[in-house]
């Protein structure tokens, strides 16, 4: 699916951004998992939590006023032409984890993967639908 297409409505934006910021954090959960016998190594993760809490305030904005806000925090920016930049931050609990029980922390690292996977599969049908939805009005 070609993501590079014109966004056509607030929904189709959002759904954009859920699909980038899955693929972005797919990328530093399998980092945790390649990197985790460096000297020094960290875990890191997106701000999940900050993110879906963004996007839950732009849709309330939008089924309230039929408009789109995206407020920026200290990790997650958004910018022009449906651009966004989230930081990667430190995984304390992981860090802990890690520290303590390397099994425990590996399943964590699988668990999460898994979970995003999922949330970028749903993310990735909606926005089918979406289109399709779209391409039948056009």
């Amino acid at each position: 699916m070609k993501l590079t297409r014109v966004v056509t409505d607030n929904i189709t934006e959002l759904l954009l951004k859920v699909v980038e910021f899955t693929r972005r954090r797919h990328e530093i959960l399998a980092r945790n998992i390649q990197h985790m016998h460096r000297p020094g190594f960290l875990p890191q993760d997106l701000p999940v939590d900050q993110f879906s809490e963004l996007l839950a305030a732009a849709l309330h904005e939008h089924i309230r006023a039929g408009r789109l806000v995206l407020c920026d925090t200290e990790s997650v920016k958004f910018g022009t032409n449906g651009a966004f930049q989230a930081r990667p931050i430190c995984d304390t609990y992981a860090s802990e984890l890690f520290q303590h029980n390397q099994d425990e922390y590996l399943e964590l690292q699988i668990e999460k993967l898994l979970e995003n996977s999922l949330n970028l599969r749903i993310a990735t049908q909606l926005l089918k639908q979406q289109q399709t939805v779209v391409s039948v009005f056009e």
